[in-house]
């Protein structure tokens, strides 16, 4: 079936940024990006991303591994697999092992043009830890520029043991030109024009806190009942990643509620999903990452899927604004989180070009306009 004509778009502004949608279909066009065996979906393109695909085969491995610049990824799943999976007709991966899985495209990148890895959303809300691999890579989740070659997942179930199949999509892939990273100054003047962040903590004075990205701050006073997250429990069943809507929440989650100082102390080990006390926005010419808060301000991770496509929360994309999910998880220690208390920060990024498509319901993205909000898997 012939794609449905779309309206033409400006020529591409600028040299250097996150290449949009249409000119991920192009580059699929030229080979560019490659899927040999299975032809790429329409549904995979994102606005600034592209979703990628398992293939049918998962190697179960002893550890996690970089290959470093002087291996493949297939030599070092010689080294240290232990058995196959089939996952031509679904299969599980157990939680707390390691897998290799070979995906479905491949790059064939040119000069000045690398990529950037990063889970799905709903992967990270089920902390599924997942991390794109390249031969002679030394650094998950990124491919060098001129890059030619496969393409795999690194797949750590970490709560749940989940059920997912050849075509299950767990990442996707940003491709970009140059380092399109934003300025605090830049930010600081993107903000003054369409409110970056907005609500009880993002005043009139938000732009001073500005600084190596856009504060993110978490919520612990929660709703009106007192909800402020979820903790993963410990004995479940399994989630098949496909299924969406398919599972009840109590079977799975024990609600967190506030405490009456706005605490929240977190337990080492366990993984909680909480929210920001900001509502966030990016406008449909710019994309934002969700950065690690550095390790000396606290003993905890913040996310694991920190990607936020152009059009999230911006109001003509449907959105008005959109709570940040969080994907919490202490370290060896436990910890205490404070209402309010800057937990992490967001990067935007400019994209080369408007997308010919933006997230919000006309694509049928899952999260926009969303507060508090468990992964698509789970019952309302």
């Amino acid at each position: 079936m012939a794609e449905p004509a779309r309206e033409p778009l400006p020529a591409d502004q600028f040299s250097t940024g996150i290449l949009p949608s249409q000119t991920l279909r192009e580059l699929a066009r030229d080979r560019v990006i490659v899927s040999t065996a299975d032809p790429i979906l329409e549904a995979q393109y994102q606005p600034a991303s592209m979703d990628l695909r398992l293939g049918a085969r998962a190697y179960r491995v002893r550890a996690s591994f970089l290959p470093g610049a002087g291996a493949t990824v297939r030599e070092k799943i010689d080294l240290y697999g232990m058995h196959e999976v089939d996952l031509s007709e679904g299969a599980v991966l157990e939680r707390g092992c390691v897998y290799i899985v070979p995906l479905l495209e491949s790059l064939n990148l040119q000069k000045r043009l690398g990529a950037v890895a990063n889970p799905k959303s709903s992967t990270g809300r089920l902390d599924v830890f997942t991390r794109l691999i390249t031969d002679h890579g030394t650094e998950f989740d990124r491919v060098e520029d001129g890059y030619k070659g496969p393409l795999y997942a690194e797949i750590s179930p970490r709560s749940f043991s989940v059920v997912v199949r050849k075509g299950s999509r767990l990442s996707q892939l940003r491709l970009r030109r140059g380092s399109p990273r934003t300025s605090d100054s830049a930010a600081r003047r993107l903000h003054a024009e369409v409110a970056l962040i907005a609500g009880a903590e993002a005043d009139d004075d938000a732009a001073k806190r500005f600084r190596n990205g856009v504060p993110v701050s978490i919520d612990l006073r929660g709703d009106a009942n007192g909800l402020i997250g979820y903790k993963a429990k410990t004995h479940t069943g399994l989630i098949d990643v496909d299924r969406i809507g398919a599972y009840a929440i109590d079977d799975f989650w024990e609600p967190v509620r506030a405490t009456r100082d706005a605490t929240l102390i977190l337990d080492p080990n366990a993984f909680y999903i909480l929210v920001s006390k900001e509502a966030v926005t990016v406008p449909p010419d710019h994309a934002a990452e969700m950065e690690a808060f550095n390790p000396l301000h606290g003993e905890f991770r913040v996310h694991y899927a920190g990607f936020f496509d152009p059009g999230f929360g911006h109001a003509g994309s449907d959105g008005q604004g959109s709570r940040a999910v969080l994907e919490v998880r202490s370290y060896e220690v436990p910890f205490v989180l404070d209402d309010g208390q800057v937990v992490c920060r967001l990067v935007y990024e400019r994209l080369t070009g408007i997308p010919d498509i933006v997230y919000g319901s006309g694509i049928g993205s899952n999260y926009q306009k969303q507060g508090l909000k468990l992964s698509k898997h789970f019952k309302p």
